[in-house]
């Protein structure tokens, strides 16, 4: 086992690490509206975000090792983009995020990007 690999593969660290990062960009993104609406809008993006992780930290690792050939590298990212924009987009609509296209473009681009870097990782592309 590789040094460290405890920590980077644990869902648990990686889930914490959304929360924490893009709960805080939503509270940024949303602090014209008043701390109220900033950190319902943070907490309600931290939330998504660690759980968004724990969806695409799983989906990513079963797409990546069933999908065939080049698949296996874009299909996985594609699929997290598309499913993180329509739950980030329709949880905070229904929560009424003030600046809803500003609160989710950020996290939006960090779990496709994210995506990327796991399907490599997971296929073995770079580790």
């Amino acid at each position: 086992m590789r040094r460290g690999a405890a920590v980077t593969d644990s869902t648990a660290v990686h889930m914490a690490v959304a929360f924490a990062a893009m709960g805080s960009w939503a509270v940024l993104a949303n602090r014209s509206h008043g701390a109220g609406a900033a950190m319902a809008a943070g907490i309600v993006q931290g939330l998504v975000s660690a759980l968004i992780t724990l969806g695409l930290k799983r989906l990513v690792e079963g797409l990546a090792t069933r999908l065939p050939g080049r698949l296996a590298l874009f299909g996985p990212p594609l699929a997290a983009w598309a499913l993180s924009a329509a739950l980030l987009l329709a949880i905070h609509g229904l929560a009424g995020t003030p600046e809803l296209l500003a609160t989710v473009a950020v996290p939006n681009l960090v779990a496709t990007a994210y995506a990327v870097v796991w399907t490599l990782a997971v296929r073995g592309v770079w580790r």
